[in-house]
């Protein structure tokens, strides 16, 4: 199970760095830079799902919600937003990215390991908040409802 998990875990994460991918590619020395970007990226991605699931139990009947809640809260916090800011720059370095991107998307992982690691259908939506987050405008105004969601979610 180890050896589906990691690579699940970058794989999610993935296409959130596909556009600093193809900028680097488009740049002059992109082609000879690109791979080694995208496998830093996808590196740090794959020891952040080994930590995570090297360190998951499965939880209690209250885990999961406080998890979620958890989760949820951190969406708010500074830094998160800091991370978030720093995943979505011109990094040239795929493990900057990566380790931003991994700041950014603790409160979700946290969430994941709530409901379920290994849940295909949260492992979807988890990865669709994430890239949204990471490729749509900043807008803060929507951060509140999805917390309230979340929120509202690890209650019922």
């Amino acid at each position: 199970m180890t050896l589906a998990w990691a690579p699940m875990m970058a794989a999610m994460m993935l296409p959130g760095a596909a556009p600093a991918i193809v900028r680097l590619v488009r740049e002059r020395d992109g082609v000879l830079a690109a791979p080694l970007f995208a496998t830093l990226y996808f590196g740090i991605w794959v020891l952040a799902g080994l930590a995570v699931y090297a360190v998951y139990r499965p939880p209690g009947p209250v885990a999961p919600g406080a998890l979620v809640i958890a989760g949820g809260l951190y969406e708010l916090t500074p830094f998160k937003r800091a991370c978030r800011a720093r995943c979505r720059q011109r990094l040239r370095s795929g493990l900057a990215l990566g380790l931003a991107c991994v700041g950014s998307s603790l409160g979700l992982m946290l969430i994941l390991a709530g409901v379920g690691l290994m849940s295909t259908a949260w492992m979807c939506a988890i990865a669709a908040v994430v890239t949204a987050q990471k490729l749509l405008p900043q807008r803060p105004a929507l951060d509140v409802p999805l917390v309230l969601a979340l929120v509202a979610f690890a209650l019922i």
